[in-house]
């Protein structure tokens, strides 16, 4: 399936101007009501996540009619649509408020995730910032590259290789089970930093930029790191998951690391997870 820059630029239009009505308005006037947890204090959901995502659902429809469309709150309605990604020849998958609990909290640290999919396999992404109004985007195979709010391009590189203990990174590594959350959690002092943003968007930009070395994932959701996973190896850097297996948005479990190349990917591996 292709999927061309043009087409991108659609994309673009419909989720800048969900994040213009449907966000930003409601960014630190969330009234009563208007926040509720999913499973924790920590795993929330607002009007703004809802609302973004129905606008944007019905406007990819009626740009891309052939669609399927996967976006985080769609499926805590119906899980079944995790299934269906394999197959399509053209899905988009969206985290419309991607730092849910910073949102909530007033923190300007959220992002707006978007990638295609076709049959499996991650072909374009976009990380769009609502609070600066700026991206990252890339399409497979064409390189990765940062728009500024206005509308200037930049080539993205992911940072240089350097020895461990010079390496920064960003991790969840509070989400992984016992024992290996204790085990990373001690391993993670052979590094120089590390840091805990609560969400991707974030996170996979600071990876895409080189302003970081490294991040770890334990939760797998598609709208988390289908994007990121793409753009962050558009600019140069290698992924994979926990098992050393290709990242692919149709897995759901397992975790995954990005570093700048494998053989610092391979060094993580040994000294952080091992």
């Amino acid at each position: 399936m292709t999927f061309t820059s043009r087409d991108l630029a659609i994309l673009q239009d419909i989720v800048s101007e969900a994040a213009q009505i449907e966000i930003m308005p409601r960014f630190r006037a969330l009234g009563e009501g208007t926040v509720r947890e999913k499973t924790s204090h920590l795993d929330l959901v607002t009007d703004a996540d809802e609302n973004a995502e129905w606008r944007i659902r019905d406007a990819v429809a009626k740009a891309f009619p052939k669609a399927l469309f996967v976006g985080e709150e769609s499926v805590e309605r119906d899980r079944s649509l995790l299934d269906k990604i394999a197959g399509a020849d053209l899905a988009v998958i969206v985290d419309p408020v991607d730092g849910t609990s910073n949102f909530a909290w007033g923190l300007p640290l959220f992002g707006v995730l978007a990638a295609v999919v076709s049959k499996g396999e991650t072909i374009a992404g976009l990380i769009y910032d609502p609070v600066g109004r700026d991206w990252l985007a890339a399409i497979r195979g064409e390189g990765a590259y940062g728009i500024s709010s206005g509308g200037g391009t930049s080539d993205l590189k992911v940072a240089r290789p350097a020895a461990l203990s010079e390496l920064t990174g960003v991790t969840s590594w509070y989400l992984m089970p016992e024992p290996r959350r204790s085990s990373l959690a001690a391993n993670l002092a052979k590094t120089k930093a590390t840091f805990a943003y609560r969400c991707a968007a974030y996170e996979y930009r600071l990876v895409a930029e080189g302003r970081c070395h490294f991040s770890l994932h334990y939760h797998l959701k598609p709208w988390d790191h289908a994007a990121g996973v793409l753009i962050h190896n558009e600019a140069g850097g290698y992924s994979a998951l926990l098992d050393g297996t290709p990242y692919t948005p149709i897995r759901h479990d397992g975790g995954i690391m990005s570093a700048p190349d494998r053989d610092t990917w391979n060094v993580l591996r040994d000294a952080l997870l091992t």
